[in-house]
């Protein structure tokens, strides 16, 4: 149903990098996500009075926040489309990100007040009224629930939108929620077992660990998480198909919304190259990266001695030397500089962002090492953190 509605009413729908088409499917499946969950809420709650079952009414209730839900999705992907502005000069898109967080605590207040409900139906047990009319509209809501987790995950990746990621989070909890309430149900009819309120405190439970996944998923957004392993190595293939390019390091990934990259990095290029020449490959790499990966980019030249074999040569030396020390090291913008009583090696010191040493100690046993195998040489290095 979905794919059809967006057949009608957006224009390019299979384009899901563009903004405008993205906040076409925010806005449809927030407007879908409303409807379902009022007539849900309204079906649920008829029937939970009909029953007299705590759990069934609390479930309507679960509903109705999921209509909320559905209104802030659609607001934040409003707000995330907003252009850029002099307050916030790379966009609104983190707003989708706030959005999903918001959405995952509402989650998490329903999962406490169904826990709380149901607990009180636990010390004060009521007989629940049995009729194949409930049964029937929980049915129809499992399958209703079904179709949103379906939807908007499939949406949700296809846009890469964190807010309806959560969505889907809630609408599987809802699914399994509402399945159990209809077990609950069907076997304190057939059985006589006063299960209502202890299967509301199971559903809570769901709930809660759906929400609090949900949140840990949101947060990584919003605080900058490591980017997809694929993009870095696309990016690293794309710069590196130019054999201009010797190398590069010191690459970083910025996050500012959905579609909303920035990447910086450095490119070795030979020392002895022409720079006009070289400056023309660098703004062809950024155009191709911006084309295939959608990511503004911004790469800095590291012109480095290529041609000189003692150079090289001191610089595979010292590269097996530190590998000696710690096989996830890397160098790199190595120069060396001869003088009438000593040779100084200058470069840059990778080391892993989750490495167990501290700096302090892997620049002591880098200097203990290279002192043991070169003469008369003083090391001038920093150490960089490889974040990816």
């Amino acid at each position: 149903m979905i794919q059809l509605f967006a057949r009608w009413w957006i224009r390019d729908h299979k384009n899901y990098k563009n903004e405008q088409v993205r906040t076409a499917y925010g806005a449809l499946c927030g407007i879908m996500g409303i409807l379902l969950n009022l007539l849900l809420f309204g079906g649920k709650y008829f029937a939970g009075v009909l029953s007299g079952s705590v759990a069934i009414t609390a479930d309507s209730f679960n509903n109705l926040s999921d209509a909320a839900s559905s209104v802030l999705m659609l607001l934040g992907f409003r707000l995330a489309a907003k252009k850029a502005d002099a307050d916030h000069p790379y966009g609104h898109g983190r707003m989708e990100y706030v959005t999903g967080l918001v959405i995952s605590f509402l989650i998490l207040l329903m999962a406490v007040e169904l826990f709380e409900s149901s607990f009180s139906k636990i010390l004060h047990p009521q007989t629940v009224t049995f009729s194949w009319l409930t049964v029937g509209i929980l049915a129809v809501s499992i399958m209703i629930k079904v179709y949103m987790f379906i939807y908007n995950r499939s949406i949700g990746k296809k846009i890469d939108s964190s807010a309806m990621a959560a969505t889907a989070t809630d609408s599987l909890g809802d699914t399994i929620a509402t399945l159990v309430v209809l077990a609950s149900t069907l076997l304190s009819y057939f059985f006589d077992w006063q299960l209502d309120g202890y299967c509301g405190i199971l559903v809570a439970l769901f709930i809660l660990y759906a929400g609090i996944n949900s949140i840990k998923d949101t947060l990584g957004d919003l605080l900058g998480k490591v980017p997809e392993p694929e993009l870095v190595q696309g990016i690293k293939e794309v710069v590196l198909s130019h054999q201009e390019v010797i190398g590069i390091h010191d690459m970083l990934i910025h996050d500012y919304g959905p579609g909303r990259r920035l990447v910086s990095l450095h490119a070795e290029v030979p020392g002895d190259g022409d720079i006009y020449q070289l400056h023309d490959t660098i703004d062809h790499i950024e155009m191709e990266i911006m084309e295939k990966y959608h990511c503004e980019t911004t790469i800095h030249l590291d012109p480095v001695e290529v041609n000189n074999e003692k150079v090289n040569a001191a610089k595979h030396q010292l590269i097996r030397c530190l590998k000696e020390v710690d096989e996830t090291v890397s160098i790199h913008d190595f120069r060396m500089v001869v003088g009438p009583t000593h040779t100084n090696f200058i470069f840059d010191l990778e080391m892993p962002v989750d490495s167990k040493k501290s700096e302090s100690q892997l620049r002591q046993e880098v200097e203990a090492a290279v002192a043991e195998q070169f003469e008369n040489t003083f090391l001038v290095f920093k150490i960089d953190r490889i974040r990816f």
